[in-house]
């Protein structure tokens, strides 16, 4: 067992989520991270970026055109991006507990059984397998007899998500479009166990994270996780983090050894990134007095988080295409300068342009 300090997490976790050192192209994040959250798409896109070779953007975009990455919500009700060959089953084991806490939503919009067959046969009419905007499938809800204000269009759309008949596919300009799940996806093998499968995948690609942190990610009971998380535990390396139990994959602290400088470095990641968000419990990377700078409100909305030492110790938002910082105390020449070459760096994500 590997006894590691509490303010080390997030500099194994920079390296484990390969902030640093960084993958080849946008399809190996999103497959290594298993999925990344995406509700911000911009935000999303900037994650993918910064942890590939290139820096851009180009790549996922290729990516979401290609159909070998889509966007929907396979885990907690949230966008992600994730391989479009795991879609299905990653549905099939995570949004069921989504469709079940969305029943009371779907019964105050007045949405029946019979309205979702209605919505179901209107996309299968008037979405194409090269993809229809949000626009016109609301305007098919319609026509077909089924409101869509007060969020019953969105609603009927994320139901769809959630039962395998649509999913977010290739980019229109800035717009990303829906497509018929079966016609975009051919149809992959599916794992002997899904639950220990995704289970690893959380593990090689966050680690060091708990059992907890699993279920937090999945939004799967903590008793379904742990038997998931006992399935994988020999293939882990076993982590001590202040009594915790934590996994890591094998090969991640050889990994650390090569990369611990630059992962100790200057590094601004985007709101809704993966190493905040990927977690039950934040604080050892973000001091619980500074949460409420992170995420103003509690209201879901995250801001971009500058790090130092593997700790976020500002945010930033986007002044046009720069970083606006706001560090959270005054940083030293050195880590000044650190900053600036980052932020001169940093992908716009915008996928439109593909920088």
């Amino acid at each position: 067992m590997i006894r590691l300090r509490r303010q080390d997490v997030g500099t194994w976790r920079l390296v484990a989520q390969r902030v640093v050192p960084v993958l080849p192209d946008a399809t190996d994040v999103v497959t290594h991270l298993a999925a990344v959250q995406a509700q911000d798409l911009r935000a999303a896109a900037t994650a993918v970026a910064l942890r590939t070779g290139a820096g851009t953007t180009a790549g996922l975009a290729d990516a979401l055109d290609a159909g070998t990455v889509v966007r929907s919500w396979p885990m907690r009700g949230t966008l992600h991006l994730l391989r479009a060959d795991d879609l299905r089953w990653v549905l099939a084991l995570c949004a069921t507990r989504t469709i079940s806490a969305t029943r009371r939503r779907r019964e105050q919009l007045a949405i029946t059984d019979a309205d979702l067959d209605v919505a179901r046969a209107a996309v299968h009419a008037h979405c194409p397998p090269t993809g229809a905007t949000r626009a016109d499938l609301l305007a098919a809800f319609e026509a077909a007899g089924q409101g869509t204000g007060g969020g019953r269009g969105y609603h009927l759309l994320h139901h769809l998500a959630l039962t395998a008949d649509l999913c977010l596919g290739p980019l229109a300009g800035r717009e990303q479009l829906f497509v018929p799940l079966d016609s975009w996806v051919p149809a992959g093998a599916v794992p002997a166990d899904p639950l220990a499968e995704w289970t690893r995948r959380h593990l090689r690609g966050h680690g060091p994270t708990t059992a907890a942190d699993v279920a937090f990610w999945t939004g799967l009971p903590l008793g379904t996780v742990r038997r998931g998380f006992d399935a994988v535990h020999a293939e882990f390396e076993t982590v001590d983090v202040d009594g915790v139990e934590h996994l890591v994959d094998p090969a991640l602290p050889d990994l650390v050894a090569a990369h611990r400088t630059a992962a100790r470095g200057v590094h601004l990641l985007p709101g809704f990134d993966e190493f905040l968000l990927g977690y039950a419990d934040r604080s050892a990377v973000l001091a619980p007095e500074h949460a409420e700078r992170v995420a103003p409100g509690g209201n879901g909305v995250f801001r971009g988080m500058l790090l130092v030492g593997g700790q976020v110790t500002g945010t930033w938002t986007r002044a046009g295409d720069r970083p606006d910082v706001v560090p959270f105390a005054e940083l030293s020449s050195t880590r000044c300068a650190a900053l600036d070459r980052r932020a001169r760096t940093l992908p716009t994500g915008r996928l439109d342009q593909r920088d």
